[in-house]
């Protein structure tokens, strides 16, 4: 037991402050994505309901192939080919090769995978919407962007929040992935940790029981996001007959 205290130690030789580095790491990411995969989903999910067909085409075969392909994969050509793409077009430029920074790479790179996802979440959420709030706020005049603000965002949240609670989850646990391209998060300080110690067992329990805290913490709060969403809303109750 001593041993184990030593290992996860904060301070050197210890390796716990690597391992909360790391989750540090890979919280930021993670919540970069998931912004990010809202900000895609949300106008993925107008324009597949109120794009025109070719809109909806582009928008199908972007949501079609991120779902089918494994994130592994889609990690891999986003974040090489992405990075190739981007030093092209600077050089082409005049600029040079540019350093991509390994947070804004995993940002960029996890919330194309998220924003997928979060189009067909916040799709179905919309259309859950009662038609006649909608219809109400064109009779006002309310122009798009006011009525997406006033009417269309508050009245979805109910639908949305089980879903990107979800969506949210897998974020945090997608971030491991990202261990293939050598940044440093969570998975990666562990596996570091465990090669250097031979203290696998120790080090990878560790790690599960850090990603346990946060999913018990972001149940939580999702739990108190989805209560006060639903507050006026009519509840379902059991009729006794």
């Amino acid at each position: 037991m001593q041993e184990v205290i030593e290992l996860l130690s904060l301070s050197p030789p210890g390796w716990g402050g690597n391992l909360l580095r790391g989750l540090m790491h890979s919280l930021q990411i993670a919540l970069g994505a998931f912004g990010f995969g809202l900000v895609i989903g949300l106008a993925g999910a107008c324009g597949k309901l109120y794009g025109g067909p070719i809109t909806r085409d582009l928008l199908a075969v972007y949501t079609t192939v991120v779902r089918a392909v494994p994130e592994l994969v889609l990690i891999l050509i986003l974040y090489y080919v992405g990075s190739d793409l981007i030093n092209k077009a600077s050089e082409a430029m005049g600029y040079g090769r540019v350093q991509i920074s390994g947070v804004a790479a995993g940002i960029w790179v996890l919330g194309i995978v998220q924003g997928a996802y979060a189009t067909e979440i916040l799709r179905g959420a919309i259309k859950a919407i009662p038609v006649g709030q909608i219809e109400a706020a064109r009779a006002f005049g309310m122009p798009p962007l006011m009525m997406l603000r006033r009417v269309m965002i508050p009245a979805m949240m109910s639908f949305a929040i089980p879903g990107l609670a979800n969506l949210w989850l897998i974020a945090t646990k997608d971030t491991a992935l990202l261990a293939v391209v050598g940044f440093n998060e969570l998975t990666q300080e562990t596996r570091q940790a465990a090669s250097s110690t031979r203290a696998y067992f120790t080090f990878f329990l560790a790690a599960g029981a850090l990603y346990l805290i946060v999913t018990l913490l972001s149940a939580r709060f999702f739990a108190r996001l989805e209560a006060w969403a639903r507050k006026g809303q009519p509840s379902l109750r059991t009729v006794k007959v």
